[in-house]
């Protein structure tokens, strides 16, 4: 039987907080976009409550920019130890490419990869905790329009054939919002998917979802699961800010009512 048809849920999950989040500034001028507070939690926080929520608890967090102060509030809020963490030395000059390859030896068994913006109820991750067991799982949203900074997405069914933000909106299917699961042999193609990209001189300016667009078109091992209707953001630009504290409150309200 091979590991594909076996439902593995994911135990570990690695959240890429390496970035400053300049286009957040001056909420950024001090800290790093992951320890922005949103009604009495850093989004880092409500990222790690929810992972544990469901299931995850070898959680490691991908650091760079303040990076002490990242180091300081996991272990003031979770104990010495508990949520690992890999410092990203590449952080100022590289894209999240770099930090998938620094965090590489992490990426066993079934995994959740989480981009450090990405603030998501906990039915969002539940969503696509239960998708079909497949190599490489993205889950995406649908909406209206789509503008030149999301991360755009095509599908066939349920298998992703492109993602990139410069895709034609024409073709578009919806949106990645930053979230995905990897299944053994789907995090043994992301790896060796890394390693051969990170010896190319253009490997420090892109993005970890070209290399899944690579591997959706040359495997067509990469499927999606739609969390259509359920509530999550991505924080970018000091807007973001107003809807997302509008979110939380919800969200929170929610959650002490179940």
């Amino acid at each position: 039987m091979s590991s594909s048809s076996v439902n593995l849920q994911p135990t570990r999950a690695l959240i890429l907080s390496a970035g400053q989040g300049r286009r957040l500034l001056p909420f950024t001028a001090d800290r790093p976009k992951c320890l922005i507070e949103l009604d009495g939690r850093t989004v880092l926080e409500r990222q790690i409550d929810n992972l544990r929520a469901g299931g995850i608890d070898h959680i490691t967090v991908v650091t760079g920019y303040g990076a002490a102060q990242v180091e300081q509030v996991l272990e003031r809020r979770y104990g010495a130890g508990t949520i690992h963490t890999l410092f990203n030395p590449f952080f100022e000059v590289a894209d999240n490419l770099a930090s998938c390859w620094m965090a590489r030896q992490a990426m066993v068994d079934t995994f959740i990869i989480l981009n450090g913006d990405t603030l998501f109820d906990l039915p969002v991750l539940q969503r696509l905790l239960e998708a079909p067991p497949r190599p490489i799982t993205l889950a995406i949203d649908c909406k209206a329009l789509y503008d030149a900074d999301d991360m755009k997405v095509c599908v066939e069914g349920d298998r992703l054939t492109k993602v990139g933000k410069t895709l034609p909106l024409d073709s578009v299917d919806g949106e990645s919002i930053g979230m995905m699961c990897f299944r053994p042999e789907g995090g043994e193609l992301f790896r060796v998917a890394l390693e051969r990209a990170m010896r190319t001189p253009e490997a420090l300016k892109r993005w970890y979802l070209s290399m899944i667009n690579e591997i959706a078109g040359s495997t067509g091992q990469v499927f999606v699961q739609s969390i259509e209707g359920l509530g999550w953001g991505e924080l970018d630009f000091p807007a973001d800010l107003d809807v997302a504290r509008v979110l939380v409150r919800e969200w929170d309200s929610r959650a002490v009512q179940r």
